[in-house]
């Protein structure tokens, strides 16, 4: 394997049979030798993404260079580059992964990357324009937490807390995704001065966050 000017190094013992099969099959299209260097950067960009998201975008870029215009690849390179905060290169990448796949792509993420650009309406209006239908709950959940936070940018508080409402919170659902709801529904009662609903829901999120990784006990320990 060739690895070519400004690649960040990877090492002897990757083993890409460690990606998902989906992506392994995805980068078929590439020559063998190719397609292994590619598959290796995106194994470092997933591994590396939440210690050192710089060196994760880094090794996302080299597989780019290499593989531009396959979807997996360029969907890793917008998350990495979210990951790190590049939020205008995350929304680049985001959408033409999108363009290339057809599909939803990654709304709920690049929603987000709008509001990290300043621009909270926009990411309302790329909300609103996502087909529910091509969504399962977990990314609805995810768009729906969102589009809540940008109107929580826009200091609309009350419509912050009917768009997680239309949610349907659930609290006997022991999920990830339905926790973060939780944890999100909380926030945005506590934002609208709703304080005791706002204590029930930080509840329900410690009881549905099973794997602790939401920091809702401590939001409710604030709350008093």
């Amino acid at each position: 394997m060739t690895s070519r000017l400004n690649e960040p190094d990877l090492p002897d013992d990757l083993d890409i049979r460690d990606l998902d099969p989906l992506v392994l099959q995805d980068l078929r299209v590439l020559s063998k030798d190719n397609a292994n260097a590619v598959a290796k950067h995106i194994l470092m960009a997933a591994l590396l993404m939440e210690e050192d998201p710089k060196l994760a975008l880094s090794h996302a870029r080299a597989a780019k260079e290499r593989a531009g215009r396959v979807s997996v690849v360029r969907e890793t390179c917008g998350i990495a580059a979210y990951k790190a905060g590049e939020w205008k290169e995350a929304l680049s990448e985001l959408r033409a992964a999108r363009r290339i796949s057809g599909g939803p792509g990654l709304i709920a993420v690049m929603a987000d990357c709008e509001r990290g650009l300043g621009r909270p309406e926009k990411a309302i209006e790329l909300a609103a324009e996502a087909d529910s239908k091509n969504l399962d709950m977990p990314m609805r959940i995810e768009l729906a937490i969102v589009t809540a936070g940008a109107h929580q940018d826009m200091g609309q508080f009350d419509a912050a807390v009917v768009t997680l409402q239309d949610m349907n919170p659930d609290p006997s659902r022991i999920e990830p995704a339905w926790a973060r709801l939780s944890y999100a529904y909380a926030d945005a009662l506590a934002a609208a001065g709703q304080i005791a609903q706002a204590r029930t829901w930080f509840t329900h999120a410690v009881e549905q966050d099973a794997e602790e990784f939401l920091d809702a006990q401590e939001r409710l320990a604030e709350l008093g």
